[in-house]
């Protein structure tokens, strides 16, 4: 096959990843808007390089003319979660799915039955159908999902795997199966504090949002013509930031909205 054509190829692999990023990326998006805590921490995706898909399938004999039917993984999307039981919560989301935007076609539970190396992840293979100038095409996708933890494993197993051409020393082997122990230490004790490590992303991400509103009202009274107000505000808000008082930010906050608003009122009776 020319390069040409293997451009040609790849084209929907390239589309199907592009459009499931998007997806998973609005779930997370939707859980936050409604400051519901999210299991999709952040997703990537990626199609593999030419060079890849000829060296798999060699090793596993996977014809050419057969490679678009074999092989899962041309098309990837890695979600990442903070927590081992957010990767559960991920696989129901997308079984939930299962027959209207993709197929699964089954499910690889390594986080309950991990790979002899130590490796950790959950795998879901769908088909997924694109749409292209010739028609619906349905690719072949992989979906990976894992912890933080488990993916910096991960990451650099696959290093080392490609540095030793998949002959990896017995007793870097014999290391990096511990640190598949300790990785997954970690995460059981994340889990431990879960409540208390989202509580206080929650609280963060409170705080950002009054901050980031805080800052815009004092644009607007500035831009109303309010300067001199809008100064004082500015300066009423920078004490306050060093003290890092959530009440006290929501309190100006709320100030603020009024006086935005009294603001605007008064404006709109003269212009009358």
């Amino acid at each position: 096959m020319l390069v040409k054509d293997w451009k040609e190829f790849l084209i929907p692999y390239e589309q199907a990843v592009e459009e499931l990023k998007i997806k998973f990326k609005s779930i997370r998006k939707q859980y936050r808007s409604k400051n519901e805590y999210s299991p999709i921490e952040f997703v990537t995706g990626r199609v593999k390089e030419i060079s890849s898909i000829l060296e798999k399938a060699k090793k596993l004999d996977i014809p050419l003319n057969k490679i678009a039917e074999e092989m899962e993984d041309i098309a990837g999307i890695r979600i990442m979660c903070q927590f081992v039981e957010d990767i559960y919560k991920v696989v129901q989301i997308i079984r939930q799915r299962d027959g209207k935007d993709l197929k699964i076609v089954y499910e690889k539970d390594y986080v309950k039955n991990k790979k002899d190396s130590g490796y950790r992840s959950y795998h879901v293979i769908i088909k997924y159908p694109v749409q292209t100038t010739e028609g619906e095409v349905e690719v072949l996708a992989e979906i990976q999902i894992r912890t933080l933890a488990m993916n910096f494993w991960a990451t650099i197993e696959h290093s080392l795997n490609y540095k030793y051409k998949q002959s990896i020393p017995q007793e870097i082997k014999d290391r990096l199966k511990r640190a598949a122990e300790l990785a997954f230490l970690l995460d059981q004790e994340m889990s431990e504090i879960k409540e208390e490590i989202i509580e206080a992303q929650k609280m963060f991400e409170v705080k950002s949002s009054i901050i980031s509103d805080i800052l815009d009202n004092i644009i607007t009274l500035y831009s109303l013509g309010k300067i001199s107000e809008s100064t004082d505000y500015q300066d009423k808000f920078n004490k306050l930031l060093e003290k890092g008082d959530i009440v006290e930010l929501k309190e100006l906050l709320d100030e603020l909205n009024d006086k935005v608003q009294q603001t605007r009122l008064q404006l709109f009776q003269i212009e009358e």
